[in-house]
Formats: C-alpha cells, structure tokens, sequence
C-alpha cells in the first residue's frame, strides 16, 4: 500500500561547474515523479551554486538558486554533484558549507564526482561510501583510511553516495521504497521505464570477461591479480604460479587469447592507472612512479611518454589548461 507522505523532505543539490547533467537529472527526477504520483509533495528541492553566476553543466545546461553564501541549512539531505576532476578544485566556500551542515546534523550526500568534494571537506570519516570508478584511484592515493567501495550506491546512515551515471535511479528507488513504500518505488520506477533496479551492490563496470572479451578462467586470474598489486607488480613467474601454470603456459595463453605477453598488459594496466593520476590528482611524479610501480622517476617518465606519447609533465599542463578554460577533462 503506499504511503502519502506527511510532508516534503527538504533535499539541497549543490551544483558545481561542469556537473553531470544525467548524473543530476537522475537524482532529481525520481523525486519529482513520487511528487505528482504520490498525490501529495514527497519532495522540496532546491537547487545550490557552488560559485557565483549560473552553474552549466557539461551538457552546457545551467541551473540557478542561491549562492552558498546565501544558502540556508535547514535541509533534510544535501547532496553534491561534481564531475570533472573534482580532487583538482579548490572550492574553500563549499568546504565550510558541508562542515557547517555535518556539524547541524544535516545528512549528506553525493554523485559522481561529489563524494570526493565530500572527503575533501573530512566529513566522510567512518563513513562507508562509493564514488564514480574514474575516481576512485585519485582518493585511494590521497587517503588509506577513506572506506570506498565498488558499489553503485552506498547509504551508511546519514550518507548516501552514487557513482554517477545513471546510478542515482537505483538510489532514490531505495529511498523511496524506505520512505513511502514498494508500491510508491514501484510507480515511480514505471513511470521513468526504469524496469530494472540494480541492488546496491551491483558493479560500477563490465566485468574482465566482457573488458577483455575472454573466458579463460587463468588469463582471468592473472588480469585479476594485476589490476590488485599495481603498487607492488608481482614477477610474471609468481603471477604463473598463483594461476596454477607455467611462465611459459601463460605466456601462450596470454598471446592466444590477447594478442600480447603478459608483462605488455601489466604495463598497461600500470600507465593507464598513473595516466589518470597524473589528470587527476596533485600528486608528484614519484610519488605516483611509486603507486605504480616504477622505482624511480626518469624510468616511469620514459615508459610514460613512449606508451601516450607525452610526458607526465606535459599531459598535466595541458590538464590545467583544459580546466582554465572551464571544460572538464575527458
């Protein structure tokens, strides 16, 4: 039977530039379909800027509401959107605003980018969350005590975080079924042709054998055991080993089913995870050198340059550049 809310939830959407605009759009409309389904408001949403003027989405879509300044802190849930390389901005205002709610009780929350901003700001301590997988590197180099997960989504008592992309819908599914009932989730969930729920839980990303498009349950082992010792690469002989085969077997194995060796791909796997490093944190080169694996600083830069055809140095500076004129990196 659903349940006619007794009154409106008051929801806050801080907005910052270059947001995702589905990531937002998933957020919001769950809520304002239970509006008009549930014969009564569930919902009261008020939309944040994070920085003066109209905040434009990546879609080039611009919302408008108070400036955090002028925001007040009476909500029920605030959530954060952010995209973008969202450890890169520096946005000290939004920092006191989340504090400022944590320390009022204010329940929190974020998608895509936005639980970075929310780390950022220290208020996701003890705190389970998720955040989108392009992201999920950068905080894990920032902090070994952030407790991030691979889900979907995450609601840890007063958080509740997303990963972004359409994420969101399966999130307010949830909420929506605690709050007003199945039923009320149900029609909501019909209403948008949203017919599969994911639970929150589900993975973020294809899984090896649709990446890699192989079967093999000893590649699938090793590609496994690669992307978990980036930091510390394990040598191809225990990779072999931990597998149940032969370097020799798995060297095979590997051309037959990848068209490469085994080393080629852990280097990959390696660069690619400091490429996104290098875009989106302020790390120094050693110390991202060190969190892939590399054992000093020229030797990753040479590997680096030869496998993206820039140097770290060089790929950053152009990163900074895209971010200066206000279009998020890719």
């Amino acid at each position: 039977m659903t349940m006619r809310p007794s009154c409106p939830k008051r929801i806050g959407v801080v907005l910052t530039p270059g947001f995702s605009l589905m990531s937002v759009a998933s957020l919001i409309e769950p809520m304002r379909a239970a509006n008009m389904l549930l014969g009564a408001p569930a919902f009261d949403i008020t939309f944040i800027q994070a920085e003066q003027g109209p905040v434009r989405a990546t879609a080039g879509a611009a919302f408008e509401g108070p400036f955090l300044d002028q925001a007040v802190y009476d909500f029920d849930l605030v959530f954060v959107g952010a995209a973008g390389n969202p450890a890169l901005m520096q946005m000290p205002a939004l920092d006191r605003y989340l504090k400022l709610l944590n320390a009022k009780g204010v329940a929190l929350g974020g998608i895509s980018g936005g639980p970075v901003l929310l780390a950022r700001a220290g208020v996701m301590k003890n705190r389970r969350f998720t955040v989108h997988w392009d992201h999920r590197e950068v905080l894990r180099e920032l902090s070994d005590e952030l407790l991030i997960e691979r889900s979907i989504y995450v609601i840890d008592r007063d958080r509740y975080t997303c990963a972004g992309g359409v994420a969101a819908l399966d999130m307010m599914s949830a909420i929506i079924t605690r709050d007003h009932g199945a039923e009320a989730a149900k029609r909501v969930n019909d209403w948008l042709i949203h017919t599969w729920v994911r639970k929150a839980d589900d993975p973020q990303t294809r899984n090896f054998v649709e990446t890699y498009n192989v079967q093999n349950p000893v590649v699938l082992g090793a590609l496994q055991l690669m992307h978990d010792h980036v930091a510390e690469p394990l040598p191809l002989t225990e990779l072999a080993g931990l597998t149940g085969v032969s370097n020799r077997q798995l060297q095979r194995l590997f051309a037959h089913h990848l068209g490469h060796t085994p080393k080629d791909e852990y280097l990959n796997i390696r660069l690619t995870h400091a490429r996104r490093l290098v875009e989106q944190s302020t790390l120094q080169f050693l110390e991202i050198a060190l969190a892939c694996g590399f054992e000093c600083r020229a030797h990753f830069s040479k590997r680096f340059r030869r496998h993206f055809g820039k140097t770290p140095t060089e790929l950053r500076r152009m990163g900074a550049k895209v971010n200066v004129a206000g279009i998020p990196p890719v």
